[in-house]
C-alpha cells in the first residue's frame, strides 16, 4: 500500500470523503505533499511535478517564497492572532487601497466566500434593498445567494430571457433563490432587460470579469460598461468579485474597463501570501456601514481571525513583491503558455481550444471558444475528455485545477511552460481515437 492510499483509508475513517476539500480527489485516491518549493510539488511518494494549480490560483508566487517564510517567520515569535490590532493590518491596508482607484477603505477577512458575502450584506444595508443579480453559471463562494445558478443544466437552466434561479445544495431557502436575479453572461441586451425588470430590488449586481467556472472568458467591455450605467442609473451597487482576478493587473482586472469604477471588490487567495484570507474595499460611504463607531451600525461586522498579523504580514510581502514589473513578466509568460497550448492544439489536430487572460488560462473540449455560460457549458462527453487529459498531465508531472485550467506564478519559466506544452501535445495525441 502506498503512503497516499494510506492517508486516504485513515481519511475516509475520520472526514466525509476522506478529506476536507473536493478538489484533491483523484480515482483510486487522491495524493498527499509531502513539500512545495517555488514552483514545484513533491508528493509523499517522492514524485515532483510542476504546480499549474498554485492551490486554486491562490499563490502567486509559488510555493515557500524566502522573502514571504521569512517575515512570516519572524511574526510568529511576535504572536500569531490578539484581541487587539495590529500595525501589520494598518501597514497592509495602506497597501491595498494604494493599488486600485476604487478602493477608499476597506475590511479584512478570511476566505473569498466571507468577503463576496460580506459586500452582499454591505449593499443591501447601504440601499435598504434586499435582491443581488449575478451572471449565469459564476462561482463566488458558499453563501446561499452567491452559488444561486453555479451549476444550472440545460434541463433547469431556463429560457435565455429569463434564466432560472437554481440552488447547489439541497435544503436552500425558496428566499434565497427568490432573491437572486440570475443574468446571462456577455448577453447586454438580455441582461439589460431582466434587470429593468428588477430595478426596484436589486441592491447590487455582482460580477466576475474573468468568471472561472463559466470558463475563463473576459467580460466583454460593453457588457461591463452597460451594467455600471445602469447601477448608476438605477441606484444600484456594482460588486466586482476579484477573488481570483485580483492578480491579472497591478490593480485588479477591473483596469481594463478604464472608467468603470466599482463601488465595492471582493479579494481573496493570492492576497494572503499563502495564508486564508479575503477583504472587501470600496467606496467610503458604502464601507461605512461597518464603521463600529457610528452612531447607528448597519451592518455589524468582525471576525476572531480577521486582519491577524500572520496572514496580514504574509499578504503585505507578497503584494508589495507582485509589483508592476512582476505583473507584467506574468502576463507576458502567460501569453506565450496560451500560444504553446495553441500550437499544440492545431498540432494534434484535437477539437479543443483554450481561452484566459492576465495569468491564467483553460483549455476546452471544443473547438470554437465559449462566450457565455451556456455555450461554456460542459457535456458529459466533455467532461470525460477533460478527465482523460488531466489524467495524462498528472502522469507526466504537470498538476492544473480540474476543470483543466492553469495558473502561472512569478518563479515560473519558459521552462515550465515549454514542459507543460509537449504534455498537452502528447495526451492530446494519444487521444485522437476518442475525439
Amino acid at each position: 500500500m502506498s503512503k497516499s492510499s494510506d492517508l486516504y483509508d485513515r481519511g475516509l475513517k475520520v472526514m466525509p470523503g476522506g478529506c476536507s476539500r473536493n478538489t484533491i480527489l483523484r480515482k483510486p485516491h487522491p495524493l498527499y505533499v509531502e513539500k512545495g518549493e517555488g514552483c514545484y510539488v513533491t508528493d509523499v511518494e517522492g514524485v515532483e511535478r510542476v504546480d499549474f494549480a498554485n492551490n486554486m490560483c491562490s499563490l502567486v508566487h509559488g510555493h515557500a517564497h524566502p522573502a514571504i517564510t521569512e517575515a512570516v517567520t519572524a511574526q510568529l515569535a511576535k504572536g500569531t492572532a490578539f484581541t487587539i490590532g495590529t500595525e501589520a493590518e494598518v501597514l497592509y491596508a495602506e497597501h491595498l487601497v494604494s493599488r486600485s482607484e476604487s478602493f477608499q477603505k476597506m475590511r479584512f477577512v478570511n476566505s473569498g466566500t466571507e468577503a463576496v458575502m460580506s459586500c452582499l450584506k454591505a449593499a443591501r444595508a447601504f440601499t435598504g434593498r434586499s435582491k443581488i443579480a449575478k451572471a449565469e453559471g459564476a462561482y463566488h463562494g458558499l453563501y446561499d445567494y452567491a452559488e444561486v445558478s453555479q451549476t444550472s443544466k440545460p434541463g433547469n437552466w431556463g429560457e435565455a430571457d429569463k434564466p432560472s434561479s437554481v440552488p447547489v445544495a439541497h435544503g436552500t431557502p425558496q428566499a434565497a433563490l427568490d432573491d437572486v436575479v440570475i443574468i446571462p453572461f456577455n448577453d447586454t441586451e438580455r441582461a439589460l432587460k431582466i434587470l429593468d425588470e428588477n430595478a426596484d430590488d436589486l441592491a447590487c449586481v455582482l460580477l466576475d470579469l474573468l468568471p472561472h467556472r463559466i470558463g475563463l472568458i473576459p467580460a466583454h467591455d460593453d457588457f461591463v460598461r452597460a451594467i455600471y450605467n445602469w447601477t448608476r442609473k438605477n441606484n444600484s451597487l456594482l460588486v466586482f468579485d476579484e477573488v481570483i482576478t485580483y492578480r491579472m493587473n497591478y490593480g485588479g482586472a477591473q483596469e481594463w474597463f478604464e472608467g468603470v469604477i466599482p463601488d465595492l471588490t471582493a479579494m481573496g487567495k493570492m492576497i494572503g501570501g499563502g495564508f486564508p484570507v479575503g477583504a472587501l474595499a470600496g467606496r467610503a460611504d458604502v464601507m461605512d456601514v461597518m464603521d463600529p463607531l457610528a452612531e447607528k451600525v448597519l451592518f455589524p461586522h468582525s471576525g476572531t481571525f480577521s486582519a491577524n498579523p500572520i496572514t496580514m504580514t504574509a499578504g503585505r510581502v507578497a503584494m508589495e513583491l507582485f509589483d508592476q514589473d512582476a505583473v507584467t513578466k506574468i502576463n507576458k509568460l502567460a501569453e506565450y503558455a496560451r500560444n504553446s497550448i495553441n500550437e499544440a492544439i492545431q498540432i494534434s489536430d484535437a477539437p479543443a481550444c483554450v481561452t484566459g487572460a492576465g495569468s491564467m488560462f483553460r483549455i476546452h473540449m471544443k473547438p470554437q471558444a465559449p462566450i457565455s455560460y451556456r455555450d461554456g457549458y460542459v457535456s458529459p462527453r466533455e467532461s470525460a475528455l477533460t478527465k482523460t487529459l488531466l489524467n495524462h498531465l498528472f502522469d507526466d508531472g504537470i498538476m492544473m485545477i480540474n476543470t483543466c485550467s492553469g495558473v502561472l506564478s512569478t518563479v515560473m519559466g519558459e521552462k515550465e511552460i515549454d514542459r507543460l506544452a509537449e504534455a498537452v501535445l502528447g495526451g492530446l495525441k494519444k487521444m485522437k481515437n476518442q475525439f
